[in-house]
């Protein structure tokens, strides 16, 4: 049973990559899209999304990391392909399941499940550039408006090449509106013959057993559930006990200043507010002390300022934030 980290633009960068995984229990993360148009694309931009690849294509704790791409060009998006692997990918990832409205304006992501025909071209070109030097993946949604071409999206993705395919159980209409259509992935399950990963509305260890039984996948790709509860993928291995919030929060708490103090030193100062507000919004499901710190952050936009708050905040509680 192996559990990957998901991709999602502006949330799950590298920083965030690298604290969830030192807290252990991910086996496998994939970037955040890297949009292909027509044409190579620099270095610069693969270290700027995936700056993994200059460290062996792992993060700091030693989960591997793959590449995502999005586009719709065959051939630029095969050149960029090799261009990741080169540099150190050991594996690409293709992205048909965005839900953005930019980026589906520029037909790229879910909106290309429209046309099977189109993903078979496109997976097609990627394979092909690769010469199955690394495993060729992709993600996607169960459709766009409906779910009437899933399975036919499936099967074009395996035609194609594809080694292994995720499946966010919802249609991009549906977003991330409730309730995850599990039962789907084990139709799609059935109707190819590689690997499927199931994904969506995991938050939980009950979830995760749900999920697994009804999709009928082994493995699981989990993104809001773990960037909710750092801990979830320790307590889905039961290498976790199931403590109760308040006694997780300082721990917690001292992933957040961690995860504030690195953003600070690899980031833009007037963009690391934000970044540290948004977990802290995204915790709040699970961690009420989220939302009451977050209260106390709202208006801050100092950077330093809110280091300052958050080390008097673990000195009340008993933590050495310089441990």
């Amino acid at each position: 049973m192996k559990i990957l980290l998901a991709p999602m633009e502006g949330v799950l960068d590298h920083t965030l990559r690298d604290i969830l995984t030192r807290v252990g229990g991910i086996d496998l993360c994939v970037t955040e899209f890297i949009r292909v148009t027509d044409q190579l694309l620099p270095q610069s931009v693969f270290h700027r999304l995936a700056p993994e690849l200059g460290e062996g294509s792992v993060t700091p704790s030693g989960t591997p990391v793959i590449v995502q791409l999005l586009g719709n060009d065959p051939v630029a998006l095969g050149e960029n392909a090799v261009r990741a692997v080169d540099m150190g990918a050991p594996g690409i990832d293709l992205n048909f399941g965005c839900p953005a409205k930019t980026v589906n304006k520029s037909r790229g992501g879910a909106i290309l499940l429209k046309d099977p025909e189109e993903v078979y071209s496109i997976t097609a070109g990627v394979s092909r550039a690769l010469h199955d030097r690394v495993p060729l993946t992709a993600k996607m949604r169960l459709g766009f408006y409906d779910k009437l071409l899933a399975l036919e999206n499936a099967q074009a993705l395996e035609a194609a090449g594809a080694r292994q395919i995720v499946v966010h159980a919802r249609t991009k209409v549906e977003g991330y509106r409730p309730p995850a259509h599990w039962e789907w992935i084990a139709r799609i399950r059935e109707s190819v013959s590689i690997p499927v990963i199931a994904n969506g509305e995991v938050w939980t260890v009950d979830d995760h057993r749900r999920c697994r039984e009804v999709s009928g996948c082994e493995d699981v790709m989990i993104g809001r559930g773990l960037i909710a509860n750092p801990f979830l993928a320790l307590q889905i291995k039961g290498l976790r006990g199931h403590e109760a919030h308040d006694r997780c929060w300082p721990e917690v708490l001292w992933l957040v200043l961690e995860y504030h103090r690195l953003v600070m030193q690899r980031i833009q100062p007037r963009h690391v507010h934000g970044r540290t507000k948004q977990w802290l919004q995204m915790m709040k499901r699970y961690y009420p002390e989220a939302e009451l710190l977050f209260t106390q952050l709202r208006t801050e936009r100092d950077a330093q300022a809110i280091e300052c708050l958050l080390v008097r905040e673990s000195d009340r509680l008993g933590i050495n934030p310089d441990r």
